[in-house]
């Protein structure tokens, strides 16, 4: 197994070079086709988020488990609480408020999405998981064993 890259960049308004990064890691990581777009999408939809309300400072970091991939999106301002996330989770339907939209749609879009306040800021963490075939060997049924391959 090959060593894991992390991608970690600043957050600017050049979000088609964000969505590009985004995009290349998740293809790197296996991440199938639609779900690549997904994460795409949570990621543009949660850095666009820091740019509107919390005043534009942060970064996004992706790394990989052996089971899935995580990019992570921390605004510097600190300004997204845990109680605007529960408000989102509860919805079954998309909410007519634009700013409640991105994070409905973000909780749709990934497998876990949680929040902490490192040091003051806002870390949102966005998770898919890979398909199985990424990180299991299949079985041969002849008898040999998969270190052997």
């Amino acid at each position: 197994m090959h060593a894991p890259i992390r991608l970690h960049c600043p957050i600017t308004y050049d979000l088609a070079l964000i969505r590009d990064l985004i995009r290349v890691y998740a293809r790197h990581a296996k991440l199938p086709g639609p779900r690549v777009d997904h994460l795409v999408l949570a990621v543009n939809e949660a850095v666009t988020n820091v740019l509107d309300h919390g005043g534009g400072g942060g970064t996004v970091t992706a790394y990989t488990s052996p089971t899935s991939i995580t990019v992570e999106i921390c605004d510097s301002a600190g300004r997204l609480r845990p109680e605007h996330l529960a408000t989102v989770e509860r919805l079954p339907s998309p909410p007519a408020d634009a700013e409640q939209l991105s994070l409905w749609l973000i909780h749709r879009l990934c497998d876990e999405v949680s929040l902490d306040h490192p040091h003051g800021h806002s870390r949102l963490r966005l998770r898919l998981d890979l398909p199985l075939s990424t990180y299991l060997r299949p079985w041969r049924g002849d008898g040999s064993s998969a270190a052997a391959s």
